[in-house]
C-alpha cells in the first residue's frame, strides 16, 4: 500500500510540475523514429520541497533512497506508456531508464559534501551538493548506457523479448553493465548480449578542487595547516560539456567508491549549477569618507589609493605609479560568468626583484583568483592519461586556465624557458590556448584539438641586474628608451603595460624602503603607519570587490580623446622601414586603462580624465619600449610630486590639467579628422 500510495504521489506531481506532457512528448519521439529500443531513457525534473510537500515518503526516498524511488517512476512512466499507447515497440518495464534530475537539495549540512573535511561520506548512495573549481577535464568517451541479454539456450523462453536488460547506475563500471558472466535466471544457462541493441552515451570526467584550496596556489601562508584533496566528477549524456576548466559549479551528485590502482571516492553527476558570486554591497566608511572629501577632483582618489596601497610591503609614496597600475589591473578583473576582454598584462623592470616580487604576491591576494605560478609547475594546460582506464585523455588546467577572472602571477620571465615564452606570446596575442591531443599516443585513431579561452591577466618582472643581461647591454638606445633586449621583442609588444621600477631614482626613495624593512623584521605583525591602521588589507579587499563589479560606460570626450590619441600615436611611430609600431591591440588597452581608472575612481562613466590617465601611462610603456616622440611624457607625469599633504594633491591637479591640454594639442596636431568636444559642446 505504501508503494502504491507513493507512485500515486508522483503520478500526481508528474502532472502538476508538467513533467508528464514532457515525457509524452519525449515518448512521442521515440515512437516516431520507429527504431526499436532496447533502453529508452527520460529525464524527469524533481523540485524536492515541492514533492515533500505533496508526500513525505516519497521526497525522502528521492533524497536518501534515489534508486529505489527511481524505479517507483519507472512504474509509474511504464504504466503511462501502455494505457495511453505512446510506444508501441516497448514490452517490458525494464527498458525504461528513469534519471531524476534534482533542482537543488535542502540547505542543511547534512546534504553538503565538504571536500576538507574527512572521512567523506560516500557508503550511503543518496544525493550530495558538493560546490569546487574544475582542474582537469577528459575528452569525451563513450559508455554503454544500456544493453539487451538473451538465454543462450534457443530453447529457453528467455532467449528472445527483452525480459533481461542491463542499465547504467550511478557508481557502476562498465563491467557491471556489460559482462559475459551473467546467467539465466531460468535455465542457468550464459547470457549473451544483442549487440545491435546497445545504447552508448557520452561520458567525460572532470577534477575539482573547493575554492578554499586557491590560497595554496597564491604564494601566502597564514601559517595555518589546512587539508584539501581533488574530487573526480562523472559526467554523461547532456551533463558533457556543461563544465569548463578554472569556473566554479555546484555539482547534485551521489557518491561512489571507484577502485582502480587506488581505491578513489567519485561523484555521479546529476545536477550542474554554475556559481556566479554575489556582488558587494559596498566599501567601508573610510573609504567613503575619503571619497566624499576628494569628490572636488577626478584624479585624487586614485593617487592617495595608490599612495597608501600596500603599505604592509612598502612604506607609502613609494612606487606609486607601479601601485596605481597593479590597482587598475585588479578592478579589470572579474568574478561573473563572462567573457573577459580587458584584461590589463603587466610587465615591470627592476633591480629589486625582491620587493618586486612581495609586493605583487601581496596584490594578487586581494582578488579571488589571484594565482602564483611556481617555476617547477606549468602556466598553461597539459596532458596525461586518465587514472580511470577509460582511454580518455587529461587535460590539466595550468595557472592561467586556474586563474580565470583574475590574475596570473608567472614570476621573473627569465625563469621560463624559450619555447614557453613563446606559447605565452602566443597566448596574449591570441587569448586563447589550443592543446594538440596526439591520437597515437593516447591510444586513439584521429588527432584532436581542444581550444580554451584564457581569461586572467598576467603580471611579470625581469631582473635589469641579472648577469645575462649585464653580458647583453646596448648603447645605442633611444631617449627615454630602456634595454630590452634580454626579452623578445615580440613578447614585449604583447603586455599592454611596461613599467620601470628603479627605486635608486629620486622618485622612489631608498632611505625609507631600508626604514620599513628594519621595523618590519622587528615586529612583522605591527602597523607601522596610519594609512595601515585607517584603509585595512579588508578593506582593499571589499574595495576592489565592489570597483571590479561597476558597469562603466564611455563619455563622447573620453571616447574622442582615446581614439584621438591612438591614432595619433600611430601617425608619428609609423615609419616606412617597419610600419606602425602601435598594434590594433594598443587601442584595446587604452580602453582597458581608461576604463579601469573609472571604477577605481567608483564612478559609472569614463570621463576625459580617466582617458588622460590611460594615455599617459600607455605614452610612458611606449617611451620605454621604442624612445620619446613629440608627445614626450616623463616617466614621473602621473605622479610628478611626493603626496604628503592636499597642496601637493592639488599641485597634482594643476599638472595633469596641464598635460590634458598639451594631449589636446598633440591630437589636434597629429590625429587631423579627430575632434575634441569641449564640454560646453
Amino acid at each position: 500500500m505504501s508503494n502504491l500510495k507513493m507512485k500515486e504521489a508522483a503520478l500526481i506531481y508528474l502532472d502538476r510540475s508538467g513533467g508528464l506532457q514532457k515525457f509524452i512528448d519525449d515518448c512521442r519521439s521515440y515512437n516516431d523514429s520507429k527504431q526499436s529500443y532496447a533502453v529508452y531513457r527520460f529525464n524527469i525534473l524533481i523540485n524536492p520541497s515541492d514533492i515533500t510537500e505533496l508526500d513525505a515518503e516519497l521526497g525522502n526516498h528521492i533524497l536518501h533512497q534515489p534508486l529505489k524511488a527511481a524505479q517507483v517512476f519507472q512504474s509509474v512512466c511504464f504504466t503511462a506508456v501502455k494505457t495511453l499507447s505512446l510506444i508501441g515497440q516497448l514490452q517490458t518495464e525494464t527498458q525504461i531508464n528513469i534519471v531524476l534530475k534534482l533542482t537543488h537539495l535542502p540547505q542543511l549540512r547534512s546534504y553538503s559534501l565538504d571536500l576538507c573535511e574527512f572521512p567523506l561520506d560516500y557508503a550511503s548512495q543518496r544525493f550530495y551538493m558538493m560546490q569546487g573549481i574544475v582542474i582537469s577535464m577528459t575528452t569525451v568517451t563513450k559508455y554503454t548506457q544500456g544493453a539487451r541479454f538473451l538465454c543462450s539456450d534457443e530453447a529457453c523462453p528467455l532467449s528472445k523479448g527483452f525480459q533481461y536488460i542491463r542499465v547504467h547506475v550511478p557508481g557502476a563500471t562498465e563491467s557491471a553493465t556489460v559482462r559475459n558472466d551473467f546467467l539465466c535466471n531460468l535455465c542457468s544457462s550464459s547470457l549473451q548480449e544483442d549487440r545491435k541493441f546497445r545504447v552508448l552515451g557520452d561520458k567525460q570526467i572532470v577534477e575539482i578542487i573547493t575554492a578554499k584550496a586557491l590560497q595554496a596556489f597564491k604564494g601566502y601562508s597564514n601559517n595555518q595547516p589546512f587539508r584539501f584533496q581533488s574530487l573526480t566528477i562523472f559526467l554523461r549524456d547532456e551533463s558533457v560539456g556543461k563544465m569548463n576548466i578554472g569556473s566554479e559549479y555546484k555539482i547534485i551528485g551521489i557518491p561512489t567508491c571507484v577502485k582502480t590502482s587506488q581505491t578513489a571516492v567519485c561523484i555521479e553527476a546529476n545536477s550542474i549549477i554554475f556559481c556566479n558570486p554575489k556582488v558587494p554591497s559596498g566599501i567601508s566608511n573610510n573609504f567613503k569618507d575619503l571619497l566624499s572629501l576628494t569628490s572636488n577632483s577626478c584624479w585624487k582618489f586614485t593617487a592617495i589609493l595608490a599612495n597608501i596601497f600596500a603599505s604592509q610591503i612598502v612604506p607609502p609614496g613609494t612606487y606609486n605609479l607601479l601601485k596605481l597600475c597593479l590597482l587598475m589591473s585588479l578592478v579589470q578583473t572579474c568574478d561573473r560568468n563572462k567573457e573577459l576582454k580587458d584584461c590589463l598584462d603587466i610587465l615591470i623592470i627592476t633591480s629589486d626583484t625582491l620587493l618586486i616580487d612581495r609586493l605583487l604576491n601581496f596584490s594578487i591576494n586581494l582578488v579571488p583568483r589571484g594565482i602564483r605560478n611556481p617555476v617547477s609547475t606549468e602556466i598553461f594546460p597539459t596532458l596525461t592519461r586518465n587514472k580511470y582506464g577509460t582511454g580518455a585523455v587529461s587535460i590539466q588546467a595550468g595557472s592561467a586556465l586556474l586563474a580565470k577572472g583574475g590574475i596570473c602571477f608567472i614570476g621573473d620571465l627569465a625563469s621560463h624557458k624559450k619555447d614557453k615564452l613563446e606559447q605565452l606570446q602566443s597566448v596574449l596575442e591570441s587569448r586563447s590556448i589550443t592543446v594538440y591531443i596526439p591520437g597515437k599516443k593516447f591510444g586513439n585513431d584521429v588527432n584532436q584539438h581542444m581550444t580554451f579561452p584564457v581569461q586572467c591577466s598576467f603580471w611579470s618582472f625581469v631582473d635589469m641586474d641579472s648577469s645575462s643581461r649585464k653580458n647583453m647591454q646596448k648603447t645605442n638606445t633611444l631617449i627615454g628608451q630602456m634595454d630590452c633586449s634580454l626579452i623578445p621583442a615580440n613578447l614585449l609588444e604583447t603586455f599592454g603595460l611596461l613599467i620601470n621600477c628603479n627605486e635608486s631614482s629620486s622618485f622612489y626613495p631608498l632611505l625609507s624602503t631600508v626604514q620599513h624593512t628594519l621595523k618590519k623584521a622587528i615586529d612583522p605583525e605591527g602597523q607601522l603607519y596610519v594609512a595601515s591602521k585607517n584603509f585595512t588589507t579588508e578593506d582593499f579587499e571589499k574595495l576592489l570587490a565592489f570597483a571590479k563589479n561597476l558597469n562603466v560606460e564611455f563619455s563622447l570626450e573620453a571616447e574622442r580623446m582615446i581614439h584621438g590619441y591612438y591614432l595619433a600615436s600611430r601617425r608619428i611611430r609609423t615609419d616606412s622601414i617597419s610600419g606602425s609600431k602601435l598594434s590594433a591591440s594598443a587601442l584595446k588597452y587604452l580602453v582597458s586603462l581608461a576604463e579601469a581608472h573609472a571604477r577605481l575612481s567608483l564612478r559609472n562613466k569614463v570621463l576625459k580624465e580617466d582617458a588622460l590617465i590611460a594615455a599617459l601611462l600607455f605614452e610612458i610603456s611606449l617611451t620605454l619600449k621604442y624612445g620619446a616622440t613629440v608627445f614626450c611624457v616623463a616617466p614621473s607625469t602621473v605622479f610628478p610630486f611626493e603626496l604628503y599633504n592636499e597642496e601637493y594633491l592639488e599641485q597634482r591637479d594643476i599638472y595633469l590639467t596641464q598635460c590634458q591640454q598639451q594631449l589636446q594639442q598633440f591630437i589636434a596636431t597629429y590625429g587631423p579628422g579627430t575632434a575634441i568636444f569641449t564640454s560646453d559642446e
